[in-house]
């Protein structure tokens, strides 16, 4: 029952995720305005408090940059090869290249234009939706999170934690430095979440059915 659940959120998120996708590319006012109201109030911020503004900076391009993610998810693949559970270092892989896949043809296909200020405090390039720093946090935490053993050991509550904030962080650091719009991020996490469980739930699905154990 507890995996049907999990499934059901995958699809909840995949669902959600197409709905804003099409709402962003039919222009959807309401949606666009919520977006610009946002990215005035935080750009704002952003220009009074620099130093605030550096440290997001430093999170987003060096501790949550989609490039740092990988690699965490690259030495996990590496351990889990290492070990003998290569189905599992698979997963990983296909998950974080999906991510990438999903990322890069969302932004070529919906071409949304980032942010634009007289006074930016910094810049990305290339088109805006989905958030790929989102996606990818979204991605490489959950998969690590499906790693973490069972029964849960004494440090899996940290763990989720760390997972949460840096979801959470990577997608406020992108709106404070006024290179995504809200929906961009929501769109990444949306997207992210159903992703990981995708590659997860055939797993699952293969114990249940004896097969194969999930773990």
């Amino acid at each position: 029952m507890r995996n049907d659940h999990f499934r059901w959120v995958g699809i909840g998120c995949a669902l959600l995720g197409a709905v804003l996708t099409a709402l962003v590319v039919a222009g959807w006012q309401p949606l666009l305005a919520w977006d610009g109201r946002v990215a005035q109030d935080l750009h704002a911020h952003a220009l009074v408090h620099s130093g605030v503004t550096r440290s997001m900076r430093v999170l987003t391009d060096w501790v949550w940059d989609p490039w740092a993610m990988r690699a965490l998810a690259a030495v996990a693949c590496f351990l889990l090869w290492w070990r003998g559970d290569r189905e599992r270092a698979l997963r990983v892989a296909l998950a974080v290249v999906a991510a990438t896949v999903v990322q890069q043809g969302l932004k070529a296909a919906v071409g949304r234009e980032r942010p634009v200020w007289s006074d930016p405090v910094d810049t990305a390039h290339y088109a805006a939706y989905p958030s790929g720093h989102a996606l990818t946090a979204t991605v490489v935490c959950g998969m690590l999170l499906w790693l973490i053993p069972r029964p849960a050991p004494q440090w899996a509550p940290a763990a989720w934690a760390l997972a949460a904030l840096s979801v959470l962080g990577v997608g406020f650091t992108r709106l404070h430095l006024g290179v995504h719009w809200f929906s961009d991020v929501v769109a990444g996490w949306l997207l992210g979440a159903a992703l990981v469980v995708l590659v997860t739930s055939a797993c699952v699905r293969r114990g249940r059915d004896g097969e194969r154990p999930e773990r």
